[in-house]
């Protein structure tokens, strides 16, 4: 086994359907029993039914992997945040040629002692570039933060 090899984590979650497309349905689960047989559909993901969808979990995964870049980067600076809070706004256009994911919107609010706006710009750009998941999506990512008072 080379060190790549023994340096590699492999994350898993699989997926079932049943059924067309349009009137069937699938169920959702991660390796970690994080995610166990969530139900997926049609119109959990191209309507309003409640319930989740492949687009909803991305979103998800990109606000967690941001708060971990954030965070990050701060503590690497010498500027550990006290708090972070991120949401990541995935839109899915239903054009003619079919879905499409047109971009992501990252909204973070944190708070961190003792840094400058200047500074916060920086690392909050930063860990939107570096972050996996961002580096993962063939997407614009666009960000909006904002630096909470002491």
């Amino acid at each position: 086994m080379n060190a790549e090899d023994r340096n590699r984590l492999i994350r898993s979650g699989n997926a079932r359907w049943i059924g067309t497309l349009a009137k069937g349905e699938g169920h959702l689960s991660t390796a970690s029993g994080a995610l166990q047989d969530q139900r997926y559909a049609f119109a959990t993901r191209f309507a309003q039914e409640q319930g989740t969808n492949p687009e909803e979990l991305i979103a998800a995964a990109h606000a967690g992997c941001y708060c971990m870049a954030l965070a990050y980067g701060l503590g690497q600076a010498g500027k550990p945040p006290e708090h972070i809070a991120a949401t990541a706004a995935l839109s899915l256009l239903l054009g003619p040629q079919g879905p499409a994911v047109t971009g992501v919107k990252l909204t973070v609010q944190a708070r961190v002692p003792g840094i400058s706006a200047a500074e916060f710009e920086q690392h909050t750009q930063l860990a939107k570039t570096n972050c996996l998941v961002s580096r993962l999506l063939n997407v614009e990512v666009s960000l909006d933060a904002v630096l909470l008072d002491g």
